[in-house]
């Protein structure tokens, strides 16, 4: 997939930068994946996750309405809200978000898995001992699927009273 392939987003100066994106997805705690579901009908399933750099990845029941979405149809996009203050004086909200589009994949490879899980226990459980991450990992390894999103196109926007809020760089 091509750059060429997604939308120029119409508001350019709302635009965030890469790196404003990938901070954005750092920080983030849930996004909502959306996949082709049962007889071609969206599917949007809200997830935790963890951002690599380049790759998203998502932990899963090894069966179920995610599972065959993914295997039906790879093509997704994962949706994360990094802000969202409400000013009701406005009638707007502040908001701060990313769009991530790619291919979603189920890992096979265990080590890879394994790797996946233990950024996903870090990130959500940051106070835990590596004896304590792994433990859970072997405690649900048997049931545990293991996505993987390529990302082939980030975008990201903020409301206009943000971009006129940050320092000039």
């Amino acid at each position: 997939m091509t750059e060429g392939t997604f939308r120029a987003m119409r508001r350019k100066r709302q635009q965030l930068s890469r790196e404003d994106c990938e901070a954005a997805l750092r920080r983030g705690t849930h996004g909502v994946l959306a996949l082709t579901g049962d007889g071609g009908w969206p599917y949007a399933v809200p997830l935790s996750y963890v951002y690599d750099g380049g790759r998203l990845y998502f932990h899963s029941a090894k069966t179920g309405h995610k599972i065959d979405a993914v295997r039906g149809e790879p093509r997704a996009s994962f949706c994360v809200v990094d802000e969202d203050r409400i000013v009701p004086e406005r009638y707007t909200a502040y908001f701060r978000s990313v769009i991530c589009f790619g291919t979603v994949r189920v890992l096979t490879d265990e080590s890879s898995m394994r790797a996946a899980l233990e950024a996903l226990g870090r990130k959500y459980a940051p106070d835990d001992t590596a004896e304590g991450r792994d433990a859970a990992i072997r405690r649900d390894w048997s049931g545990v699927a293991v996505l993987a999103m390529d990302i082939a196109h980030m975008t990201g926007k903020e409301a206009i009273e943000l971009v006129r809020a940050r320092p000039k760089r």
